[in-house]
């Protein structure tokens, strides 16, 4: 099958939205599907061989990482020239917009995905009252496909809540192979910790945005005596978590990627999640896999990951002492923190990219099926 796939964001960026897209569109040319990718200009050209086409944007004024690529009428020559069996278009914001036009035009079968809980980001950037606006003209952009894709069945529930119409569940996945409880290093302890390894290590991972609360992490710190904390990733937020966090024991990490990104999970004794936004929280797939025992708010779609004192701890996201209580309760008991490192790293195995990528096969083959016959080659 030949799949158009528009994203607003993609490689070199690095979240969880790009981790997905980068493992399906490796898996989907594996299984003999060609992809074209339409996605801001990174200076990539293509990835596991499918074709990248890089469109000129600029910055995204509340989030400089991201960019807004505008659409414009080569996109629909391009995708013409493609000749896709049908275009999948992820989190529609404005480049997205240009999928869904030309599937449109061209009567291309559309599929749409879900990843980030823009209605909620508002709130963390002072917009708050856009919201209604917001969930709005997502209904609008969504409805115009044929199949809508969340990651978690809270955002089903929620998606389905506000008008939104022909949505399913697509998988979760992560990399067994590349996050391993085996990955577990002195030296890479020594390096979150800045040379305490000795001491209770609290790590965070993901992106340094408002919208993840990691200030929340704090009052955890300073309740856990002789603790360090380690920030691993970047973003817009990071100068003002770096005030908010100046004369405690915490290290900013930066970026890791890799085999020293996998033993950042192995090694640490608890991962801490406060965000409350998330569809789905790949992050904490990947601490499970790597046998990290997460600390996370039960909220969006992290309880479809972790079972609360099974393979992980859930707070209540309103509870001001919750997320020390579970972190205190954690680390105190060793014998039931290294149970729970096993079962977390049982259930990431449950979740393969293979098994993930096949699912969205069927989605489209199925899209395309129903689709009419005209729909199926661009005139």
């Amino acid at each position: 099958m030949r799949i158009a796939l528009f994203t607003e964001t993609f490689l070199p960026k690095v979240d969880g939205i790009v981790t997905r897209l980068r493992h399906t569109v490796d898996h989907l040319q594996r299984l003999g599907d060609q992809v074209l990718i339409f996605a801001p200009e990174g200076g990539l050209k293509e990835h596991c061989g499918a074709e990248i086409y890089g469109v000129s944007g600029f910055p995204l004024p509340l989030y400089p990482e991201l960019k807004l690529a505008l659409p414009r009428p080569a996109l629909g020559y391009a995708l013409k020239k493609f000749r896709p069996d049908i275009v999948h278009v992820v989190n529609p914001a404005v480049l997205g917009l240009a999928g869904i036009f030309y599937g449109k035009l061209y009567d291309l079968p559309l599929v749409a995905s879900y990843h980030t809980h823009l209605p909620q980001y508002l709130h963390h950037y002072g917009l708050g009252a856009l919201e209604g606006v917001l969930w709005e003209l997502l209904k609008a952009g969504h409805n115009q496909a044929d199949l809508n894709l969340c990651t978690s069945t809270v955002m089903r529930s929620e998606l389905v809540t506000h008008g939104i119409e022909r949505v399913d569940l697509w998988q979760r996945g992560v990399d067994t192979e590349m996050f391993d409880p085996s990955l577990r290093s002195a030296e890479m302890r020594e390096r979150l910790s800045k040379g305490h390894p000795e001491a209770p290590l609290l790590l965070y991972i993901g992106r340094l945005g408002a919208e993840k609360e990691i200030e929340r992490i704090r009052p955890v710190l300073e309740a856990i005596p002789q603790a360090r904390l380690a920030l691993v990733g970047d973003g817009p937020h990071r100068a003002e978590l770096e005030r908010y966090f100046a004369g405690t024991p915490t290290h900013f990490v930066g970026y890791l990627g890799g085999k020293d990104l996998a033993a950042a999970y192995a090694s640490a004794d608890a991962f801490i999640f406060p965000s409350r936004t998330e569809t789905l929280g790949l992050v904490l797939l990947e601490a499970m896999a790597a046998g990290c025992p997460v600390v996370a708010a039960r909220s969006g779609g992290i309880p479809d990951i972790v079972e609360d004192g099974v393979n992980g701890y859930l707070f209540d996201p309103t509870d001001e002492r919750g997320a020390i209580t579970a972190t205190q309760s954690l680390l105190s008991q060793t014998e039931q923190r290294e149970q729970l490192r096993l079962q977390a790293r049982q259930e990431a195995e449950k979740w393969s990219w293979s098994a993930a990528t096949r699912q969205l096969q069927h989605y489209y083959q199925r899209t395309v099926e129903q689709a009419q016959p005209c729909s199926r080659v661009v005139p």
